[in-house]
């Protein structure tokens, strides 16, 4: 089994910063784009970022250069620097993989984390 797993969530001021984290674990063979999206209340969930296993990113255009999206492939885990977090960055955030399992796998599995929660208010 592949398990996703965030932290780093939290209550934080505007213009204050965060780091989620998220690792994945389990059976992997290999990880291919893994990202982060979030969903608000009332909304629906939206990419913020993404990083392919070359180390290409993208990002939603009310995050970039405010956000930056790493990786340690070593560890299995993608990261998320926010800074200059605003009350609008508010929501749950979930961490997403693409991952093949084995390398008989003919396919990657998209895979989601529990989500963890950001709130940027004074």
């Amino acid at each position: 089994q592949v398990q996703l797993v965030e932290s780093g969530g939290g209550l934080v001021q505007p213009g204050g910063s965060l780091r989620l984290s998220c690792a994945a674990s389990g059976s992997i063979f290999n990880i291919y784009t893994m990202g982060w999206y979030r969903q608000a209340p009332g909304k629906q969930r939206e990419l913020v970022a993404i990083i392919d296993s070359s180390g290409i990113t993208n990002y939603a255009t009310s995050v970039k250069d405010r956000f930056t999206i790493s990786r340690d492939n070593a560890k299995n885990t993608v990261y998320l620097q926010m800074d200059s977090l605003k009350p609008e960055d508010t929501a749950v955030y979930y961490c997403n993989a693409q991952i093949r399992r084995t390398v008989w796998s003919p396919t990657a599995v998209t895979y989601w984390g529990q989500g963890t929660q950001i709130t940027v208010s004074s």
